[in-house]
C-alpha cells in the first residue's frame, strides 16, 4: 500500500518542482526583456538629445544652411515657426528663416532645455522639449524668448531626420 500511495505524492512533487522551474525561467526572460528595454531606451534618449542638442548649435550658427542636415527635404512637409504660421517644404522654411531671423541677426544662440522627453514607435520618433532663443540684431537690441519644440523624426537609413518641427512661444504672460 505505501508504494501506491508513495508514486503519486512523488509525482506530484516533480511536476511541482517543473512547474516551479517554468515560472523562473518566464520571470527570468521578462527581467532581461525588461532590462534590455530599459537600456536602449537610455541610449535612445542619450542619442537625442545629442542630436537636439547638434541641432540648436547648428542654428545657433546664423545660417540656415547648418541645420539643412537634419532635415527631410521631401515635397510636401509643413514646417510651423513663430512667425509666419508655415513653411510649405525645406526650401521655403530655409528661404523664410534666413530672410525673416537670421539675416538681421548679429548673434544668435539657441538651447535646448533638460527636460527633452523622446517617444519612438518603429521609425518613427518625436521629441518634445523647452527651448531658449538669444537674438542680438544687428542694430544691437537684444532679444531672448522661451520656446516650445516639437520634432518628428524619421529613420531614415542610419539618420534621423525631421519631417515636421513645430516651434512655437508662449503668449506673454503665461
Amino acid at each position: 500500500m505505501t508504494a501506491s500511495i508513495g508514486r503519486p505524492v512523488h509525482k506530484n512533487a516533480e511536476r511541482w518542482r517543473w512547474l516551479l522551474y517554468v515560472a523562473l525561467a518566464i520571470t527570468g526572460a521578462l527581467l532581461t526583456f525588461v532590462g534590455a528595454r530599459a537600456q536602449q531606451k537610455a541610449a535612445e534618449d542619450t542619442a537625442f538629445r545629442k542630436l537636439i542638442d547638434s541641432y540648436c548649435e547648428a542654428w545657433s550658427t546664423g545660417t540656415a544652411d547648418a541645420p539643412a542636415k537634419f532635415y527631410a527635404k521631401d515635397n510636401g512637409l509643413f514646417f510651423y515657426d513663430v512667425a509666419p504660421f508655415a513653411y510649405h517644404g525645406w526650401k521655403e522654411f530655409h528661404d523664410g528663416v534666413q530672410k525673416e531671423f537670421l539675416d538681421n541677426a548679429s548673434e544668435i544662440k539657441l538651447t535646448a532645455g533638460r527636460d527633452l522627453k523622446v517617444t519612438r514607435r518603429g521609425m518613427i520618433a518625436w521629441t518634445i522639449v523647452p527651448m531658449h532663443l538669444m537674438e542680438r540684431s544687428k542694430n544691437g537690441k537684444t532679444t531672448e524668448m522661451d520656446l516650445r519644440y516639437t520634432g518628428i523624426w524619421e529613420k531614415r537609413g542610419a539618420s534621423w531626420v525631421l519631417v515636421h518641427d513645430h516651434l512655437s512661444a508662449p503668449l506673454a504672460g503665461s
